[in-house]
């Protein structure tokens, strides 16, 4: 069995009220399989085409997290059934998830990503992009496809814990600053979603409600896989 199933349960304990995305993307159906009936139901993936085809062969339960890079153009291939994007970072981007949502009379949970890390190759968007999004989201009449849920951060890829949690911190803090000033009455923007398998205790301690561990339950990725 692939599933790593002790660390899976170990994960599970330490993570106490935060929700685990098991990040399943390059994994086979067999795989996912094994950790649905341990009683996981959040699931991660990156590839849009991979993602699609994997919902059509696993349980109607699951709820599918879509967490890579989206680009516009791919969004009506999964709005029909995703249950949260995580990585939204632009407001073109949400403004076609609204879209493809309202065609498929839906309301899509997304998240913010916001960006935190030393290192140039991540996405999300500075203080000023977020800003300007949400003022753009907020005094538009025609959102009401989607649902902002709260922030998604990535650290960035280091061995110095004090970095990390330096940065984790800090979309802490951005986290409440926007629920403080743009979703003080609105109990849905409550997700700070930050932590993979190699920071997820840090990311846990600096407040994260969701942790995207892959590797750690379903050993290291099939790298040749698309």
């Amino acid at each position: 069995m692939a599933v790593k199933t002790e660390a899976y349960k170990e994960i599970i304990g330490k993570a106490g009220k935060a929700r685990l995305i098991a990040v399943s993307k390059t994994k086979p159906v067999e795989d996912i399989l094994e950790l649905y009936k341990l009683g996981q139901r959040d699931f991660g993936e990156n590839y849009v085409q991979e993602l699609a085809s994997k919902q059509t062969e696993l349980p109607s339960d699951i709820r599918w997290h879509f967490i890579g890079h989206l680009q516009t153009n791919k969004v009506r291939v999964i709005a029909p059934f995703i249950d949260m994007i995580h990585g939204v970072d632009s407001y073109k981007l949400l403004a076609e998830i609204n879209k493809q949502a309202v065609k498929n009379s839906r309301k899509i949970k997304v998240l913010l990503q916001i960006y935190i890390a030393e290192e140039e190759t991540k996405f999300g968007l500075d203080k000023i992009e977020l800003q300007d999004l949400l003022e753009k989201y907020f005094a538009s009449d025609e959102m009401d496809g989607v649902q902002i849920c709260g922030i998604m951060a990535m650290a960035s890829f280091s061995e110095n814990p004090h970095q990390i949690r330096v940065e984790l911190n800090n979309a802490k803090t951005i986290f409440e600053q926007v629920k403080e000033k743009y979703f003080y009455h609105d109990d849905a923007f409550c997700e700070l979603s930050m932590g993979m398998s190699a920071d997820y205790l840090i990311a846990l301690e600096e407040g994260s409600t969701m942790i995207r561990i892959g590797s750690l339950v379903f050993g290291e990725r099939d790298t040749h896989t698309s």
